[in-house]
């Protein structure tokens, strides 16, 4: 078989792994990788464990998604600085199958059927004492408390310490792995760097209840430009996969916006593209990076494979509307209803009363209305910088907009700078 720490490792996949791992995956290998529920979508920072299940079944290798139904009723600690909120079954539930949703389309794009399996079918039947009496006794506190996930979250909140709870999750994940070995056969459990102390807590509990050897590999988290990663409770915006919560086009915004620096590593995790063929991309955007080359190719190949075809040619059609320079004003009124109405969907829009501009409204009283500034003046200002474009033509005063403005009747298309639009 193929090399898949090779593969994993040049596309840099790979922080830690347990020795002996690629000795075994020289074998078919069963694997699995835990998907939190705490959020009724996927984002990119769990796109990765997704690819990487993917490029296991591609070398032969069987692979399982396992969603924490269960585990999600607590909430991992690991790197939060306080304890999650509690979510309801009935909530769960609901995320779970969203969740499941997900995965089932992005995983059948690419591969064979992996397997999909809740963690709650299986934990919902353990009594408190048994879980106790038959994991709890494996483990000493000093073991527990030597976890970076542990040691870390009590250093970070000090005057509350560290609930029960959450210093029980690694346990419950551990049983997890235990529960897979015997009745899957699974070998391999992959999270992210995150997932270290829980993982080799799996790793041990097998050892010591059944004598076989297991292992473990973790990924590197995916952080935002600002440095902290892609999560569905960390602080800040998000790119979502569920269209309702992060749009085709400002997903594809997002790609399309990478640094040169960052898109050559996106390429590599978040494609499947060979070796050969992304060292030639590479050399390729490096002649004329102001092309943007990487990004289109990035941007083209994840916006089909999370939205669809038909999504993709819809934001490609949007984006040369917005960016595009040359016949511009004759594009605009060229466009068709659904074209606009897509438009509408994708970027910030508001509504206004047509009657209001049989006899004009001043732009500034629209902007002011509008989410693109948090004040009058502020709008002024940037009139008065020359940033504000109405249907692709710059304005430099503060002027009546008429119903004759009006795109098909219906639309109007603000912009601010290169990049903020308004509809």
């Amino acid at each position: 078989m193929k090399n898949i720490i090779d593969e994993l490792s040049w596309r840099g996949l790979i922080q830690n792994k347990v020795p002996g791992v690629e000795k075994q995956l020289k074998k078919r290998t069963t694997i699995y990788i835990g998907f939190d529920p705490t959020s009724d979508s996927l984002h990119l920072g769990s796109l990765l464990p997704v690819i990487i299940l993917i490029h296991f079944q591609k070398l032969g290798h069987k692979s399982i998604a396992l969603i924490g139904g269960a585990t999600g009723l607590i909430g991992d600690p690991s790197e939060k600085k306080d304890q999650r909120i509690f979510l309801s079954l009935e909530t769960l539930q609901k995320n779970t199958e969203s969740i499941k949703k997900q995965l089932s389309k992005l995983l059948d794009f690419y591969s064979e059927k992996t397997e999909l399996l809740n963690n709650f079918s299986w934990i919902k039947n353990i009594s408190l004492l048994d879980f106790l009496r038959n994991v709890g006794k494996h483990f000493p506190i000093n073991y527990m408390m030597s976890k970076d996930s542990v040691k870390k979250r009590i250093d970070n909140n000090k005057n509350n310490g560290m609930s029960f709870t959450e210093f029980s999750y690694s346990l419950i994940q551990g049983y997890d792995f235990l529960y897979l070995n015997k009745e899957k056969d699974c070998l391999l459990q992959i999270g992210g760097s995150d997932q270290w102390g829980n993982i080799t807590t799996g790793i041990e509990l097998i050892r010591k209840i059944t004598g076989k050897k297991a292992y473990g590999i973790t990924f590197p988290l995916v952080t935002k430009s600002d440095g902290i990663k892609f999560g569905k409770s960390e602080k800040g915006e998000n790119i979502w996969l569920d269209r309702k919560r992060t749009t085709p086009y400002k997903f594809y915004q997002f790609w399309m916006n990478v640094s040169d620096k960052e898109i050559e590593k996106f390429i590599k995790i978040y494609t499947f593209f060979s070796k050969e063929k992304i060292e030639s991309f590479i050399l390729k955007h490096r002649k004329n990076p102001e092309k943007r080359f990487l990004q289109k190719r990035v941007a083209e190949e994840i916006t089909q494979w999370v939205h669809g075809k038909k999504a993709y040619e819809e934001v490609v059609k949007i984006s040369h509307v917005l960016f595009g320079k040359k016949y511009i004003n004759e594009l605009l009124l060229s466009l068709d209803e659904k074209i606009f109405f897509s438009i509408y969907e994708n970027i910030p829009h508001m509504k206004l009363p047509y009657k209001e501009f049989e006899k004009g409204v001043f732009l500034l009283d629209i902007l002011k209305k509008s989410s693109l500034f948090a004040s009058k003046s502020e709008a002024n200002r940037a009139l008065n910088l020359n940033s504000i474009s109405i249907n692709k033509k710059l304005i430099k005063k503060n002027i009546l907009i008429h119903k004759e403005n009006l795109i098909g009747k219906k639309y109007i298309l603000f912009q601010f700078g290169k990049k903020t639009f308004l509809l």
